[in-house]
Order: structure tokens, then sequence, then C-alpha cells
């Protein structure tokens, strides 16, 4: 009996011993597997006598159960430390994520949109818009567009197949059409500017076959020339958000204006980037001119009585001027990195005296 008593203590502390489930494992092969030692011992009852096994039977027997009941026991317990040591390590948070902030933004082209309203806003302008897809007339006939312009050939304009015995329509080659329609429709004093999307047959760096323009257009009596420069003189400094502006009108051609002058600004270049305002270099910024009398008639109203200017800007090279993009074809490629870099925040409205970028 002292070899049974020695098994059953040695095995009792192996498996109290035990750390882990494969340990334990271990354990219980040595001494209850085929080869084990508790199993050995059970083994020896066929040699034995009939007595022998009466006596020895049940006590191997209390042994085997008392050994792998203490396995289970340690198994359970091994079994519950895995368990809690699982759940310590892999814990779930169930606490709401923070909110992400928005993440569009506001393109430049729409920024500066909006800031040119701001500004002719507080002038006492009003917004005036109009189709992108218009009649001949419109375009070009009511604008003093002769025959044969270059303006009127396909070179320059996205013109529409011609439906039976009318003249084709065109993709609105400016917004001067909005001006017309104005007109029209309504009795001086008139005071609009005309923003919009525009269409001409080009493509490069600088010149898209869709880009954006706004038009302004003055209708009152007593109008002249120093009205024109100074409004926009004013405007250039307001969007610039500069004090001062060295500003030079040269003499220019456009149909629907006489006299017509091209607007230079002087600037100065700092690195990469450019400076309205003063300087060494002169840059053409827009077009204007006195609203031309035959365009006056046109519309019905009597150039001896109204007098009036008109102007025209593109608002995407304005962008590039203002905030820095080399090239215009990036506004229209929908790349996310150009937009978060260039965009701006869509809920800060531009203001004269709040300040517009």
């Amino acid at each position: 009996m002292s070899e049974t008593t020695t098994i059953e203590s040695e095995a009792l502390a192996a498996i109290e011993a035990a750390t882990d489930l494969s340990a334990l494992d271990t354990v219980r092969v040595a001494e209850l597997g085929k080869k084990g030692r508790v199993s050995g011992l059970m083994k020896t009852l066929g040699q034995m006598s009939a007595e022998e096994r009466q006596d020895m039977g049940p006590k191997l027997n209390a042994l085997k159960t008392r050994v792998a009941a203490a396995v289970e026991a340690r198994k359970t317990v091994l079994e519950d430390a895995a368990l809690e040591a699982d759940l310590a390590n892999d814990v779930l948070d169930m606490t709401l994520p923070p909110r992400r902030e928005p993440t569009g933004t506001l393109h430049p082209v729409m920024q500066v949109f909006e800031e040119i309203a701001a500004i002719f806003g507080d002038m006492g302008f009003t917004v005036a818009e109009g189709p992108d897809i218009e009649d001949d007339w419109h375009n070009f006939t009511a604008l003093n567009f002769p025959e044969g312009h270059p303006a009127r050939e396909t070179h320059d304009t996205f013109f529409f197949h011609p439906q039976q015995g009318d003249k084709p329509k065109v993709l609105r080659t400016h917004t001067s059409p909005v001006q017309i329609r104005t007109m029209m429709s309504q009795k001086p004093p008139i005071r609009i500017i005309a923003p919009g999307r525009v269409y001409r047959n080009d493509w490069d760096a600088t010149h898209t076959p869709m880009f954006h323009q706004v038009e302004g257009l003055v209708i009152e009596k007593n109008i002249h020339m120093g009205h024109l420069k100074g409004c926009l003189i004013d405007f250039v400094k307001a969007f610039f958000e500069v004090d001062s502006v060295e500003a030079r009108f040269r003499p220019h051609f456009f149909p629907f204006t006489e006299p017509s002058a091209e607007m230079d600004v002087k600037y100065t270049k700092v690195g990469e980037s450019i400076e309205i305002g003063e300087g060494d270099a002169w840059m053409e910024i827009l077009g204007s001119g006195m609203v031309h009398p035959n365009v006056l008639r046109n519309c019905g109203i009597d150039p001896d009585d109204y007098q009036g200017f008109a102007f025209g800007m593109g608002v995407d090279r304005l962008a590039m001027l203002k905030y820095g993009m080399p090239d215009l074809r990036p506004y229209f490629e929908a790349d996310a990195k150009w937009s978060r870099h260039y965009g701006f925040k869509p809920w800060l409205t531009p203001s004269v005296s709040g300040g517009l970028s």
C-alpha cells in the first residue's frame, strides 16, 4: 500500500501544480493513460489471488476515481481562469465614438461667387440669372454682334443642331444675355450682377470649355465713365482686401459697349504668390465699357434718356489670382485632396464688413 499512497500523493501534487490545461493533460496521461502509473496498478489485479483482488480492487478503483476527480476539478479551475483572462483582454467599448468633423468643403469658385455677390450687394446690386442655352438673338444680335463676327463661328462657340426653319441654339458664351432679358423685363434704374456658367471652345492651363463668369450692368440717367471706374476700383480693393489699387483703363473693343476698356491693375510677384494693388507690372483683370446705344435700343430703352455701364470678369481666374491656384483644370477633376487644400468652410458666409475670406 505504500506504493499506492506514494502515487496518489505525487499525482495530486502534480495536478495541483499544473498552471494550464496543457500541463494538466500531461499529468492526466502520466497517471491515468494506458501507460500511466494508476493504470499500471490496475493491470496487476489480474495477477493477484481472489482474496487479494477482493482487498485491492476497491482501493485501486478508489485511487483512480480520486485522481480523475482531482483532474476534472483542476481543469474547471484552469478553464475559469483562462476565460477570465480572455474577458479581461477582450474589452468591448460600448461608448459612442466621437462625432467626426464634417469633411465637405466649399469649392473656391463658389466661394468667389459669394464674395463677389457680397461686395456688389453692398453697392446696391441685385443678382439676376438666365438660361444656359440661348438663342442667337439674346446671345449675339441684341448685343450688337454683326454677322460674320468670330464668336458666331463653331471654332469659338458650341452650337446645337438647328430645328427646322430656326437658327441653332447655343451654349451661352457670356452671361450678357441675362442683361438683355433684364432690360427687356424691367424699367430703369437697373443695377444687377449676372453670375453663372458660360461655354467656349477652348481648353488649356488657363482656359476651359466651361467656366464661370460674373457680369454687371447699371442703367440710370446721367451715368458716365467715372462711375464705372469708381465702381470697379472699389470692387478690386474689396475683393483682394487691399487699401489701395493702382489701375488703368485701356481702350478696347466689345460689340456691346462704346467706349470699351479693359481694366489693368498693378501687381508684384512675391515667390509663387501674386499681390494685387501695387507693383512694377500690369495685369488685365476684366473688361468693361459704357453700354452701346444700339443695345439699349434693342431692349426698348431710349439712349437719349438713359445711359449705363457694363463689365464682365472670369470668376475662375479671379480665384486663381486670389488663392494661388496655378492651373484651372483641377477645378473640375473632383480631387478630394485638392478640395481639402483649397476649399472653404461652407457655413462661413463672406461679408464686406466681417471679412470675405
